[in-house]
């Protein structure tokens, strides 16, 4: 029986299947706690802060719309207003002792009643109406205002979680490298979002196909994705401690050749496949919630861009054999 099991699982291997005893072959990137803590908290306030900053240019968006369409009524209101105090400096404003006066007949005292009224109660409505438009204006004008109060205070949060990743970074990288660009990848489809644009907070609830625990519904789909747009190697996700998101279900490690983790830096097709699943999750990191890409000694960070990595020296440290994605 000992036997037919170890069989299945060479086979699995072999195949680069993801099984639950696969969990055992995944990499120890070497990263220390604090590094990927700080890492984790400044790609998060970036993308989160990115968000708002989206949902904000879009609320600006409706108000100068509606702006617009307030200052139009204005325009319209003000001109038939003007028209009506023309009029009446022309013709005299009427009073109840011109009406009589100037009345020949009863009838004719009435129908100039009747008239005076109904340019009294029309003069009226136009006068509220452009009073209303003139608080609408105002209001819209305001509420712009205020979205663009609320940009500035997102660049400036995009801003300093930059300069946090970057004092993070410093400990592992050189600087800015010349990343990983994959012009041809597919469109993943977008991960569910709330309905002003930001990220649902997810617990490690979902079966992980790849190994015996659990991951997020976005780290799923995230997965799902890739392996329908062809990459289908060998993957490892949940990890039982170490740093990072692999614990939280946030994090997935799939390896540069079809049989499971090797030892050794990735050559050849197993680099391109590496190259382009990289370029596939930075390229659709906005649609699907990524927070990092690692891959052959360089980091990928929304807001960062590509940087040098230095994991110590190791296939897995430096991740040459392997494309790690976390995961908001």
């Amino acid at each position: 029986m000992t036997s037919i099991v170890a069989l299945v699982t060479a086979i699995a291997l072999l195949f680069g299947g993801s099984s639950p005893a696969a969990a055992q072959n995944a990499p120890d990137e070497g990263d220390s706690k604090s590094l990927r803590d700080v890492l984790e908290a400044a790609s998060k306030g970036h993308i989160e802060a990115k968000a708002k900053l989206d949902n904000s240019k879009k609320r600006q968006g409706e108000l100068t719309a509606q702006f617009d369409s307030v200052q139009a009524r204005l325009t319209s209101l003000t001109a038939e207003v003007g028209v009506m105090a023309a009029e009446s400096y022309r013709l005299g404003r009427l009073t109840s002792v011109t009406l009589l006066l100037n009345s020949a007949s009863p009838e004719n005292m009435l129908e100039r009643a009747a008239g005076l009224e109904v340019m009294a109660q029309r003069e009226g409505r136009n006068l509220q109406a452009l009073a209303e438009a003139h608080e609408q204006a105002a209001r819209a004008k305001a509420a712009i205002d205020n979205e663009v109060r609320e940009q500035e205070k997102q660049v400036t949060i995009m801003a300093r979680k930059k300069q946090d990743a970057q004092r993070a970074l410093a400990a592992v990288s050189a600087g800015p490298s010349g990343g990983v660009v994959s012009a041809n990848s597919a469109a993943a489809n977008p991960a569910p979002r709330n309905s002003d644009g930001s990220w649902p907070s997810e617990s490690c609830n979902v079966d992980d196909p790849t190994t015996s625990g659990c991951i997020t519904p976005r780290t799923l789909h995230a997965m799902n994705q890739a392996k329908a747009a062809g990459f289908t190697k060998f993957v490892s996700c949940f990890r039982n401690g170490g740093s990072g998101e692999h614990p939280k279900g946030r994090a997935c490690d799939f390896s540069a050749e079809a049989g499971g983790f090797k030892d050794r830096a990735a050559t050849g097709d197993d680099r391109t496949y590496g190259n382009n699943l990289a370029g596939y999750y930075v390229n659709n990191a906005d649609r699907l919630g990524v927070l990092y890409v690692i891959w052959f000694r360089q980091i990928w960070m929304p807001g960062v861009g590509w940087s040098s990595y230095n994991g110590g020296g190791s296939a897995a440290g430096d991740h040459t054999n392997h494309v790690h994605l976390s995961m908001l």
